[in-house]
């Protein structure tokens, strides 16, 4: 059993899963592991304590994760960790809160870090212990302050972050070098105010004679939001969703992102009425310049054999500031966890967080620090070019019905759609959606 091992003295945590392996040193490993309970051999080395492990990675993020999931069971034969991957978005949710509630929780989960306001305060997550997680080597000096932050919960850590995946900038560098606006470093010009953005967008519609942005948002509420709440933040702006009362917003500052969302729209700069899967095929067929989307879809430019580069959204409106989620581990709520599997579980999540210089690969911005700061992250091109999202990123509002995968922003689309398609008022339309949040936080929460 690979083991950890602190001399006397040093202010290590003695934990049971230590006391175990000394034990076993002492009266034979072959009796106490035939006689520890939750450890029959469902996989793996002879005796491996079997860990359920849930999440909704699919696509390349779920071949990434499986190949991290195989390398922390060949490290650790003390463990065999099983994955099982539902359906993104509601229905992975609704299963994870049933199974915390009803008993049959998964040993330890993946959840969006957006979506643990509407979890932990209602008991269906168990709280880390930070001292058992240092013990194997994984710290808050480990992680930028904004994604630890986003783990917290009334003054615990209820989640682990894998990473953070932000809304970002792609540009195609062939498209921008011919436009004239790469710098000496072979990178998009420094860009500060919103007539900038416009007129680096215009110079690279000139070039290629469609478009010079690809952004898709049409029946996407995601979409809409990402942009939406960058700006928002970037004026300096806040959103504060308190139960019991009503939502507290800077409607000037929403106007002022909508109408500059409206500006872009414009079927030069980019078209007015485009969803996702246009915009991102305009993008890799060159017909535009810039692309405003996730970090998630760095694989399908590589792909794609594209020319490009990736950066964090420029801050035109003041404020250092980028939407964006994280992918966290969690411990489902379990009644009476088993001490021993429990133990286990931290040495999986701290084996997969320092390995996740392959998360990086699939776009993803690493959480855990020490593989952000290695000379392979560095390396890691076009990732480290929008490394620093991490330290300006913000999470969705916190309420109990918003975050990742949500009705959120569905509310969100269903009053703003018109707004950046019809040119509708940009006030009547973020009231609407105000008057949606009141109604909303009038409710308890349901789970």
């Amino acid at each position: 059993m690979k083991e950890l091992r602190i001399p006397i003295g040093t202010g290590g945590v003695l934990t049971r899963r230590s006391v175990i392996a000394g034990t076993a040193a002492a009266v034979g490993a072959t009796w106490l592991m035939t006689n520890l309970s939750g450890c029959a051999v469902v996989g793996g080395a002879p005796g491996a304590i079997p860990l359920k492990f849930w999440h909704l990675l699919s696509g390349g993020d779920g071949i990434k994760m499986a190949g991290l999931v195989d390398e922390a069971n060949s490290q650790n034969p003390s463990f065999f960790a099983t994955q099982t991957v539902l359906t993104w978005g509601t229905p992975y949710y609704t299963k994870l809160a049933m199974a915390s509630a009803g008993g049959r929780a998964p040993d330890v989960a993946i959840m969006h870090a957006s979506r643990l306001p509407g979890y932990a305060p209602g008991g269906l997550l168990d709280p880390w212990d930070l001292d058992l997680l240092a013990h194997y080597g994984v710290t808050e000096a480990d992680f930028p302050a904004p994604i630890w932050n986003a783990g917290k919960s009334e003054g615990r850590v209820f989640s682990i972050a894998l990473d953070a995946h932000p809304f970002i900038l792609m540009y195609n560098t062939d498209i921008a070098a011919q436009a004239g606006v790469l710098g000496a470093d072979g990178q998009l010009i420094d860009i500060s105010t919103p007539d900038q953005f416009v007129d680096v967008a215009r110079k690279m519609q000139a070039v290629t004679g469609v478009h010079g942005l690809s952004y898709g948002y049409l029946g996407d509420g995601a979409q809409m939001w990402r942009l939406f709440y960058t700006f928002y933040k970037q004026l300096g702006a806040t959103m504060t969703l308190e139960p019991g009362t009503e939502a507290v917003v800077d409607e000037d500052a929403a106007v002022t992102a909508l109408e500059f969302m409206q500006l872009l729209l414009d079927d030069t700069i980019a078209t007015a009425s485009g969803d996702y899967a246009t915009a991102l095929a305009e993008f890799v067929n060159s017909g535009s310049g810039m692309f405003f989307t996730g970090v998630w879809e760095l694989p399908t430019m590589v792909t794609a054999g594209l020319p490009f580069d990736a950066r964090t959204i420029p801050t035109m409106f003041g404020t250092p500031a980028v939407y964006a989620d994280s992918h966290a581990f969690v411990l489902p709520h379990q009644n009476d966890p088993d001490p021993v599997k429990r133990e286990e579980v931290y040495v999986f999540v701290s084996q997969i967080l320092k390995d996740s210089i392959a998360w990086a690969q699939a776009g993803h911005i690493p959480a855990f620090l020490p593989i952000v700061e290695s000379p392979e992250y560095a390396d890691l091109l076009p990732q480290a070019h929008y490394a620093n999202a991490a330290e300006i990123l913000n999470y969705d509002p916190q309420a109990w019905f918003t975050g990742s995968g949500s009705d959120f922003q569905t509310f969100f689309a269903e009053n703003v759609q018109s707004v950046l398609l019809d040119k509708t008022d940009a006030r009547a339309g973020f009231q609407g959606f105000v008057r949606r949040l009141n109604v909303l936080l009038s409710k308890p929460n349901p789970v």
